[in-house]
């Protein structure tokens, strides 16, 4: 029997990377109810076999882009903890990164939000991976605020959150740098 922490271990194969580049791009610059698996395969430059070896569906694959980015932002804040000074610092980082999506373009709001909406199967892979992001994101907040010493560091968590839910929303017909501006002034606010 093959030694199940080499398989677990293994990078996955190329041709899943390229499918899941290829669909995380695609799913943020058009919309990931826009965008089909034909031209995900095409773009891919993978055969149909191998696109449904690696993902049985679509929502499987939204579920998988929706993991690779909630596992980029765990990265990177994971990376302002080791090398920032305090909590509330890293909270600043955060705003910023939210601010920096928020000014690329072509800005599609938020590709959580957008997954959920897309998604073919309520009862599917894709809303526990949103739910599973969105978790996490609260109790790093908590966490982080609590660190800081808030009062109240839930009610700093979910306002944060609201404030970062209104720029994501709001910010393709905003101005970015007042969308960054009042992202930063509710963070000063909450901080104590």
């Amino acid at each position: 029997m093959p030694d199940q922490a080499a398989h677990a271990s293994r990078p996955p194969a190329p041709a899943k990377v390229k499918i899941l580049v290829t669909a995380d791009r695609l799913f943020y610059d058009e919309g990931a109810h826009a965008v089909g698996v034909d031209r995900i395969i095409a773009q891919s430059h993978v055969t149909k076999a191998t696109f449904y070896k690696h993902y049985r569906s679509k929502d499987l694959l939204i579920a998988a882009v929706v993991t690779a980015r909630t596992e980029r932002e765990q990265q990177a804040v994971a990376a302002d903890r080791e090398t920032l000074d305090d909590s509330a610092a890293v909270l600043r980082a955060m705003v910023d990164r939210v601010a920096a999506e928020s000014r690329r373009g072509p800005f599609r709001g938020c590709p959580f939000t957008d997954a959920m909406t897309s998604q073919l199967d309520a009862a599917g892979p894709v809303t526990p991976a949103v739910t599973a992001w969105r978790e996490w994101l609260r109790s790093t907040l908590v966490d982080l605020f609590s660190d800081s010493g808030s009062a109240d560091p839930q009610a700093a968590a979910d306002d944060l959150l609201l404030a970062r839910d209104g720029a994501f929303g709001g910010a393709p017909v905003a101005d970015p740098a007042a969308t960054e501006a009042s992202l930063h002034r509710t963070l000063q606010r909450l901080l104590p």
